[in-house]
């Protein structure tokens, strides 16, 4: 071994200071991370720092460097500091809570929509013990899963039948692969859609053994499109509702009452994705071109799938409802078991539909809640919130504050063309530059999550919580008090 070669200028081997992995264990500074990230991880950490360090050395041996007269007490403190960054980095990677304050209300990098308090106190209370996801106390046997969230569904929607999946993806793949298999399924060209992560319609079609029969033009399908693509193999036609665009000005294409009439004329399902799971008109909300799952149904479709977790304001799920035979045969599918849900999504899911049922979802979900938001309401709570600020962090004449006009995001894919007007916090603290400053509130103890346009940090409280302002202070207080 060459080590010894790298020396410091009185002639004592480098490396020979480097403090051993044992003592660094056995200090409190490193012992503590032991209880967060456990003993092997923190091993592998520390063992990591001291690596680093060793190949620092070697690498400017006899060039000067960092550490040229290092002696053990700094090379102990500079091992410390390494390994405190690694393990923050280790535990930045964990699931952990934020604020956000972007003004985009289904935020999918955020988790989309945020659970109601009754979702969460019944998470904590059904779903994270045993519970009765597939017993029948009746009975004392087996019992079905998700009865209870499927016929919420059914009185909500006026669909014969329910299913949840694990997500509105699962649910397309799933209709798809029992009823489409080997088969075409009519799709117009104007909602051969992508969705977020390069999720695309024609590529699910592929996967499910479905073979893809396009109508139309971008803008314009005319039931006759349809009509004239039927032949002998067509198993279906697919409405995918644009979720995340729209093609305005010369358009056209049929009702859901005229597809299902044609296809029960023919002898074919009529399905249609809604995908963001709209359960009532939210035209008063800004989202007039969403569609309605109780009115498709009403219009003939044969199956709906749509997600739980966007304007419907619940768990990650996807739903499919409609018809009950075709229902009762995709539960008896083999591949329904790899997509079906879980207690956690159940037990939420439960809580959210019941605001429904009681007519107080406006009050109760906050998806709902916060695109009800007027800007006027935003303005005076923005008001409050800076006058709060300046009475417990002060701005020292680094914090400087001012409310200017926006507009708020529906987000996740739900009703692109809407833009809710808003009222917005500009924030600047000294010479940091907004993306600084964002990169500082990231790193709050509770983190936030803020948007930057125009140069400037914007916080929309359309998206915060009023129990959550104290903790949005204490982390621009936390910035103040760490600007580097």
């Amino acid at each position: 071994m060459h080590m010894a070669n790298a020396k410091a200028p009185n002639g004592e081997p480098l490396l020979r200071n480097l403090p051993p992995t044992d003592e660094l264990l056995r200090s409190p500074e490193i012992d503590r991370l032991s209880a967060l990230l456990g003993e092997r991880a923190v091993l592998r950490i520390v063992r990591s720092a001291v690596d680093s360090i060793r190949s620092e050395i070697l690498s400017t041996a006899g060039r000067g460097g960092p550490f040229a007269s290092a002696d053990r007490p700094s090379l102990t403190a500079e091992a410390v500091r390494r390994i405190n960054d690694l393990a923050e980095k280790k535990l930045r990677t964990r699931l952990k809570a934020v604020i956000n304050a972007t003004g985009v209300v289904i935020h999918t990098n955020l988790g989309r929509a945020p659970l109601s308090i009754a979702a969460k106190n019944v998470v904590a209370e059904t779903g994270a013990g045993y519970s009765t996801v597939e017993f029948d106390l009746d009975t004392g046997e087996r019992g079905p899963r998700g009865r209870g969230a499927e016929t919420m569904i059914e009185e909500i929607t006026g669909a014969e039948a329910a299913l949840v999946v694990n997500n509105c993806a699962a649910a397309a793949m799933l209709v798809l692969a029992v009823f489409s298999a080997g088969k075409e399924v009519i799709v117009s060209r104007g909602e051969l859609v992508e969705i977020g992560g390069d999720f695309r319609v024609p590529d699910v079609l592929e996967l499910s053994g479905a073979r893809l029969r396009e109508v139309g033009t971008t803008n314009r399908s005319k039931l006759a499109d349809y009509e004239r693509a039927i032949g002998d193999n067509t198993a279906m036609i697919l409405r995918v509702h644009p979720s995340n665009y729209r093609i305005i000005g010369f358009t056209a294409a049929p009702t859901n009452s005229e597809l299902s009439e044609l296809a029960r004329s023919r002898g074919i399902l009529f399905c249609e994705d809604a995908g963001s799971g709209a359960l009532l008109n939210l035209s008063h909300l800004g989202s007039a071109d969403e569609p309605v799952i109780g009115t498709s149904i009403r219009d003939g479709a044969d199956l709906v799938t749509f997600s739980s977790d966007k304007l419907l304001g619940g768990p990650q799920a996807g739903i499919i409802a409609g018809r009950r035979e075709l229902i009762e045969l995709m539960r008896s599918h083999p591949f329904y078991r790899a997509l079906r849900a879980g207690k956690l999504v159940y037990s939420s899911l439960e809580a959210t539909l019941s605001a429904f049922l009681r007519d107080t979802q406006l009050e109760e979900i906050p998806v709902l809640r916060m695109l009800s938001l007027k800007k006027e309401e935003i303005r005076r709570r923005s008001e409050k919130l800076i006058n709060k600020l300046i009475a417990n962090v002060g701005t020292g004449g680094e914090l400087a504050l001012e409310i200017i006009d926006g507009f708020s995001a529906t987000g996740g894919g739900a009703a692109p063309g809407t833009r809710l007007e808003t009222c917005l916090i500009a924030v600047s603290v000294g010479d940091l530059s907004p993306n600084d400053l964002a990169a500082r509130l990231r790193h709050a103890p509770k983190p936030v999550v803020a948007r930057i346009d125009d140069d400037k940090l914007l916080i929309d409280l359309r998206t915060v919580d009023a129990s959550e302002e104290g903790e949005l202070i204490d982390a621009i207080r936390f910035v103040m008090q760490n600007p580097s």
